[in-house]
């Protein structure tokens, strides 16, 4: 018999291409049933994936005795409520990122998880920078960079489209405080710089009403562009760029800058420099340091008591959400905000 039974409460694109197939994959793991946003949804679901069951929402999930865990990927705006529900009825937990709405909704999570530590809660990581967190961390380590001054990073984005339909993301009664790809970003720098002390943000939305998937007009909540500018532990300075509008943007990328050298991150290559350097040279991934995507198998190895979590715990993920609404705050306020 399956020792990990899973039950899973939405079934969006990173669910069905990642969790279900490789959990499915994990001997003695089974995914016992599956309810989606419709009915329909959850059959064409379960059908492809031989799952047993589907329920009518989300509750029956969590109270279907056959399962032990529940695996959460629905928007942001359910994160919390089917946390807290899983762990009160015993059950171990993988969340979808973004961790919730905002630090309140995710400091309730951490608190229910710490108050059940024989429970696995575990976020959903961000998987931009996990093929070279070690190797960028062993180069920080040894010295490479002196000392850190400032991080630079921004996205390419696209052509403005303000004539499509309102996406989840640009609806924060679903997102929450949740911005493009913010905390996903900042997780992952956040393993190799440490955590940021106060921000400053300044935000714009272009497109101030979209039709939603009923056709009805919505008021966008969301930034479609988004500069923050924050200080660092180690007193370096950040600059975060997050945008839906910078086509043509040729330097997505990341970087390092240091008295003695400087990191860049840009696609699935590293390239560095040292004082003296005419330009960047492209830094190797050692096999033994290369990481790679292993969610679902560390999540139930955390189960059986093989390993701890480690990408990302409930506390990490808080912390991002502190960030999130450190942000949110800044840019409502215009002024200088403690995260």
């Amino acid at each position: 018999m399956s020792d990990v039974r899973v039950g899973v409460v939405g079934a969006g694109a990173n669910t069905t291409a990642r969790h279900i197939p490789l959990l499915q994959g994990i001997d003695g793991v089974e995914i016992v049933g599956v309810v989606n946003r419709s009915e329909s949804s959850s059959s064409t679901v379960a059908k492809r994936f031989g799952i047993p069951k589907t329920y009518g929402h989300w509750e029956q999930a969590v109270a279907d005795r056959e399962t032990n865990v529940i695996l959460i990927g629905t928007w942001p705006y359910l994160h919390c409520p089917v946390t807290l529900a899983s762990l009160a009825e015993g059950k171990h937990v993988l969340t979808e990122a973004r961790m919730a709405m905002n630090a309140g909704e995710a400091n309730r999570m951490l608190e229910a998880s710490l108050t059940e530590p024989g429970l696995v809660s575990q976020v959903v990581p961000s998987p931009i920078t996990l093929f070279a967190d070690a190797t960028i961390q062993r180069i920080i380590a040894e010295g490479f960079l002196g000392e850190l001054l400032a991080v630079e990073t921004r996205i390419r984005g696209d052509f403005i489209d303000s004539q499509s339909s309102l996406h989840w993301r640009q609806n924060a009664e679903l997102s929450g405080n949740n911005i493009l790809a913010m905390g996903i970003y900042y997780e992952a720098m956040m393993r190799w710089v440490g955590r940021a002390t106060n921000v400053m943000a300044r935000a714009k939305i272009f497109t101030k009403q979209r039709s939603d998937e009923k056709g009805e007009p919505h008021l966008v909540g969301v930034p479609e562009h988004l500069d923050v500018v924050a200080d660092l532990e180690n007193g370096a300075q950040l600059h975060l760029q997050q945008s839906a509008i910078t086509a043509l943007l040729q330097d997505d990328a990341i970087y390092l800058f240091g008295s003695e050298g400087t990191l860049q991150l840009v696609g699935d290559r590293l390239f560095g420099g040292r004082k003296g350097d005419k330009q960047l040279t492209e830094i190797s991934i050692l096999d033994e340091e290369r990481g790679e995507w292993q969610v679902e198998s560390d999540f139930v190895a955390a189960i059986r008591g093989e390993r701890e979590v480690t990408h990302t715990t409930f506390a990490d993920g808080v912390h991002y959400m502190e960030f999130t609404d450190a942000v949110a705050r800044s840019i409502q306020n215009s002024r200088l905000e403690v995260v």
